[in-house]
């Protein structure tokens, strides 16, 4: 049975706000998890490790440009956002990466403080540089922690419980969390739903839907994985590197 989306243990990790992270990778019987955790936002343009030349032969290509894979930042203390967006506006976050790029369409209207959070981060070049550190094929396609290893985050929690009906179908992005958090709770990091029937039950925060980037995703997700520290074969053999992540309002 896969675990859960949830974040990855980390011997002496703890999360930003002082909570353990208990994850449902660290001994729990569930099915596949989708990690998150904490991290402080020094990033730049510079730590993009991906040209603009390699990811137009990427998206042109449809595969995966070999890239140096980025150095961990350690732990983050982002102060908590308070942005908010406008319900009227359709935001759409647009993913470069070495595979090609991955659109968004941010749900503002049912995930409001959620969507505000990753436009917040995104805003702040804080996905720039970052990882896909978690492929499970048929399952989901994990990114967003700037310690590249699924025990990273922000510093802070945003807690948004999505609607009760919600079904993670195909091309679904939502947020990670420890199993130890309430439902909705959320970081920075995200996954984006590759099977076309994923059971999960609605406890991770809603953030948007794929509406570009079908080729990029498959390629992403067709990327040779090994086993991870919690023995799950997940991580990619080559690096997938976000080289800059934008949000666009219109």
């Amino acid at each position: 049975m896969r675990r859960p989306p949830v974040l990855r243990c980390c011997a002496g990790c703890v999360a930003a706000a002082g909570v353990t992270l208990a994850l449902g990778a660290c001994g729990a019987s569930h099915g596949h998890a989708v990690s998150s955790a904490s991290t402080s936002a020094s990033t730049s343009a510079s730590t993009a490790t991906t040209s603009t030349a390699s990811t137009q032969q990427a998206t042109r290509n449809g595969v995966c440009h070999t890239v140096p894979a980025p150095k961990p930042r350690g732990p983050q203390h982002i102060a908590k956002p308070t942005l908010r967006l406008d319900p009227s506006k359709r935001y759409v976050a647009d993913l470069t990466t070495n595979c090609g790029e991955i659109e968004i369409q941010l749900d503002v209207g049912r995930a409001p403080k959620i969507a505000a959070s990753f436009v917040y981060l995104v805003k702040m070049g804080f996905y720039d540089g970052l990882t896909f550190h978690r492929i499970v094929k048929g399952f989901v396609i994990q990114g967003g922690d700037p310690n590249g290893d699924g025990s990273g985050g922000p510093g802070y929690t945003v807690v948004e419980r999505p609607p009760a009906n919600l079904r993670y179908t195909k091309g679904t992005v939502a947020m990670a969390k420890s199993e130890s958090d309430p439902p909705g709770a959320a970081g920075s990091q995200f996954f984006i739903v590759t099977g076309s029937n994923v059971e999960l039950p609605p406890q991770y925060a809603l953030l948007g839907k794929v509406i570009a980037g079908q080729k990029t995703i498959a390629a992403i997700s067709h990327v040779p994985t090994t086993a991870g520290s919690d023995g799950e074969d997940s991580s990619p053999v080559t690096p997938i590197v976000i080289d800059r992540a934008t949000v666009s309002a219109s």
